[in-house]
């Protein structure tokens, strides 16, 4: 069961209504992964984003953890819009459960309803922004300029 109120704590559901998730609750997906597994393999494909419900999980990249999520996060946006092979591992630390979004899903709510769409792919870039601008921060805070 998904509870429209727990989505709404997601950054990807911000400004989005209680009714429009209703409305396009019937095209989430939600799964569950005991400890160990891994619902995203680096360089295997992936059309989904997960956000995670409970539990946690690792990404890791090229056998290094990169980071630990948790409740409130979400993994799987980049393949969902490049299409391309999963950048990374994401292996459970403890039981996971998640609500996902296809991309299949993605384009059903773009026919169902383009302004909850709009709202959720404006959103989506907003994430991939702070994720970027955090990484460069990261890439250059052992670097000095001499």
């Amino acid at each position: 069961m998904i509870d429209v109120n727990a989505l709404q704590r997601y950054s990807l559901f911000g400004g989005v209504t209680p009714e429009q998730i209703e409305k396009i609750k019937p095209l989430l997906g939600v799964e569950r992964f005991e400890a160990g597994e891994c619902p995203q393999v680096e360089g295997q494909p992936n059309d989904k984003i997960y956000f995670i419900l409970s539990g946690e999980v690792d990404i890791v990249k090229q056998g290094v953890v990169i980071a630990r999520l948790k409740e409130g996060e979400t993994f799987g946006e980049m393949e969902l819009l490049d299409i391309m092979p999963s950048i990374a591992t994401v292996r459970t630390v403890t039981t996971l459960e998640v609500v996902t979004i296809s991309n299949r899903a993605l384009y059903e709510i773009s026919k169902l309803d383009l302004k909850t769409f709009s709202m959720i792919i404006m959103n989506l870039a907003r994430d991939l922004s702070r994720r970027l601008r955090r990484m460069d921060e990261l890439a250059c805070a052992d670097e000095k300029i001499t």
